[in-house]
């Protein structure tokens, strides 16, 4: 172990070690989520936490919102309880994968070109080995976070949390009693920009949700006829619209930080409204970044008819719609003149978007545990193009940001990980991230 500039013991060894064997366990466990029921579910993942954290001395609790749907959550006692507590969270569930597609199997774990491969590996079950093995080095030797941190392996995130975060937000919410501050995913990766200086990008907000079904009803009749109220016609049309509809860009005060402290980074001034070609400088990042410049709407489905030579009376599409923080209101009312008159658009699901500015002794400790392991790091903020479980925990007044520490490859495209074939997180990346939590932890 190495000394912290507190002077504690620094988590070295060990758990690094077993980080990279904690995640291979994790992503063996089939937790894949369909967003009806219909998979394996996360009892298995969250016994298998619950257990981790027993064997060190804590007291995990089980709570499953419905039948394989469960959630894990454990309580560490601070140096200072009367402080107030510190959230990591991280959900176990994960999309779907079809094993064809990947080169390896993506519930192997496999260890390959430096990375353990497989669902999960950076969305999120990387982050959950790493708290994990942060939180059982530390218990075993004896070294209380400096407040009391609650620790929760959740379901269902990835079908929007109604069965992990949500279920026990409002249903439990003792769990967090005293919680003030979160961490969770998708923050705190690195993004290279030359040899004197690496950008940390911690998310500090989340665009909102609206993921609708759009409707047309027209009228059935045999497909020989001419029909000019043609259902599948009108929809396609109306959806082809939208795919193709260009939303002007909104420069939020996430943006404007972000774009500021890249701007610095760069050496030239950003203009939000011509960012291509600051864009195809920014890698694997540039997606994410992309996306946070505009609202969106992404057809992802269509649905109609039954028999070649019958027009259906109705068709049917589900479009994954995203707005930023502030323009909830001018995103529905753009979607409403793009779809027209004769579409009816329903939510499926529904959620906030969310925002917290980059400031405070969090962010301090973030940036200081950052450096200590990678003396040219800055953080900077970023907003996330989709949603987290800190939406669910904003209802508690818990300030939540992305903050799961990876130093990655430059040529690694790390956007393209999330959801994507051969999905993997680099053995040296994940001890990283061990050493940059567990000095945060002693600083937050």
């Amino acid at each position: 172990m190495s000394e912290s500039s507190t002077g504690k013991a620094v988590t070295g060894g060990n758990a690094e070690r077993e980080v990279v064997d904690l995640c291979r366990d994790l992503i063996r466990i089939d937790t894949s989520n369909y967003g009806d029921h219909s998979g394996p579910g996360e009892r298995l993942a969250a016994e298998y936490v619950a257990e981790k954290l027993a064997e060190v001395g804590l007291e995990p609790q089980i709570f499953e919102s419905h039948k394989g749907r469960a959630s894990t959550v454990a309580r560490i006692e601070g140096e200072d309880p009367s402080r107030p507590a510190l959230l990591i969270h991280g959900h176990t569930d994960v999309v779907p994968a079809n094993a064809a597609d990947w080169t390896h199997d993506p519930f192997s774990g496999e260890i390959a070109d430096g990375c353990v491969w497989g669902r999960g590996a950076v969305d999120m079950k990387d982050m959950d080995a790493m708290t994990l093995a942060v939180v059982r080095e530390r218990m075993r030797t004896g070294r209380k976070p400096p407040r009391d941190i609650v620790l929760a392996f959740l379901a269902d995130e990835e079908a929007g949390g109604t069965y992990g975060a949500r279920y026990l937000v409002d249903n439990h919410p003792g769990l967090f009693e005293g919680v003030t501050e979160a961490i969770s995913e998708v923050g705190g990766f690195s993004f290279t920009v030359n040899e004197n200086l690496r950008l940390y990008l911690v998310e500090t907000a989340q665009k909102g949700m609206h993921w609708m079904k759009l409707t047309v009803d027209g009228t059935a009749g045999h497909g020989s006829m001419i029909h000019k109220d043609n259902a599948i016609t009108e929809l396609s049309e109306a959806v082809g619209r939208l795919g193709r509809h260009k939303f002007p860009v909104r420069v939020t005060k996430t943006l404007r930080h972000f774009l500021d402290e890249l701007s610095d980074a760069l050496g030239t001034e950003l203009d939000p409204e011509n960012m291509d070609e600051t864009l195809a400088k920014l890698g694997g990042i540039a997606k994410l970044i992309g996306a946070s410049l505009q609202n969106t709407a992404n057809p992802t489905q269509l649905g109609a008819g039954y028999k070649v030579n019958v027009i259906p009376g109705q068709a049917t599409a589900h479009v994954d719609g995203r707005y930023l923080p502030g323009y909830e209101e001018e995103f529905l009312a753009d979607l409403d003149r793009i779809l027209g008159p004769n579409v009816r658009r329903e939510d499926v699901h529904a959620d906030k978007a969310l925002e917290t500015t980059f400031d405070g002794a969090l962010v301090d400790a973030m940036q200081t545990a950052l450096v200590a392991e990678d003396p040219i790091a800055r953080a900077v903020p970023y907003m996330l193009s989709a949603g987290t479980d800190a939406k669910s925990f904003d209802d508690l007044g818990i300030r939540g940001f992305g903050f799961a520490p990876l130093k990655l490859p430059p040529e690694l495209d790390f956007a393209g990980m999330f959801h994507g074939v051969d999905e993997r997180v680099p053995v040296d990346g994940l001890q990283f991230g061990v050493r940059v939590l567990d000095r945060f932890i002693d600083h937050s």
